[in-house]
């Protein structure tokens, strides 16, 4: 083989290899996956909805070791995700955080998208086959909770703050969101506001304390009464 075709060919192969490791890189950048060793806010926030569904019981520490692992095992199991212990997109969405491309790190992006799918989630799990408009009422009593002093500031602080919706204790948080529960989010998150201000809501029919109903009332939309 010729001086020049030998540098021809190792050119190529030089070639072709960069190519190969961009697009590696470009898919390991573009998908999250966190397992055991990882740490950061994303893993706190897994942690915390493992522990508020039951699956974990260890500290909300942000770091990503064995009873993370375990607990995530059995998310997976009970959701019917591939069971292996790591957290990649799938069960990221499953969980209702949206995948940042942060792969192990900090949840540094897709923030109204991840809060959209948890108050979604909340809708479709809390008022499931109520009027469209109670639906939007629902969320827009978790948003006037993150504007209020007495709450978290955050959507996931609101919606899991303990004890706060007996979906999330129940199970139901977990079930499939109606599409127009995904509607009902947007709606509440652009400002709509059927339920004028509301902070709390129940059923009348299914409610068991007595506190609920000293609540001053604002309106009733379907089953739930709003009240401030």
């Amino acid at each position: 083989m010729s001086t020049e075709r030998k540098k021809l060919v190792l050119a190529l192969v030089v070639i072709f290899t960069v190519n190969i490791l961009i697009i590696a890189l470009a898919q390991s950048a573009s998908a999250d996956l966190y397992k055991k060793g990882a740490s950061g806010q994303t893993v706190r926030e897994i942690q915390t909805r493992l522990k508020n569904w039951g699956y974990y019981s260890g500290s909300v520490d942000g770091i990503y070791g064995s009873g993370t692992e375990e607990a995530i095992k059995k998310f997976q199991k009970k959701n019917g995700l591939s069971v292996d212990g790591q957290t990649g997109d799938k069960t990221l969405a499953a969980l209702g955080i949206s995948p940042t491309g942060g792969g192990g790190g900090g949840n540094s992006g897709g923030e109204n998208s991840g809060d959209l799918d948890l108050l979604a989630r909340l809708i479709s799990a809390e008022a499931r086959g109520e009027p469209y408009v109670g639906q939007v009422a629902v969320g827009a009593v978790v948003l006037n909770r993150m504007e209020h002093p007495s709450f978290p500031n955050t959507m996931a602080g609101v919606i899991f703050q303990k004890d706060a919706f007996t979906c999330v204790n129940d199970g139901q948080f977990n079930e499939p969101v109606a599409e127009s529960a995904y509607r009902a989010a947007r709606e509440a998150m652009d400002g709509y506001d059927p339920s004028y201000g509301a902070i709390y809501y129940f059923n009348p029919v299914t409610a068991t304390s007595k506190w609920i109903w000293s609540r001053p009332l604002i309106v009733e939309i379907g089953k739930h009464r709003f009240c401030s």
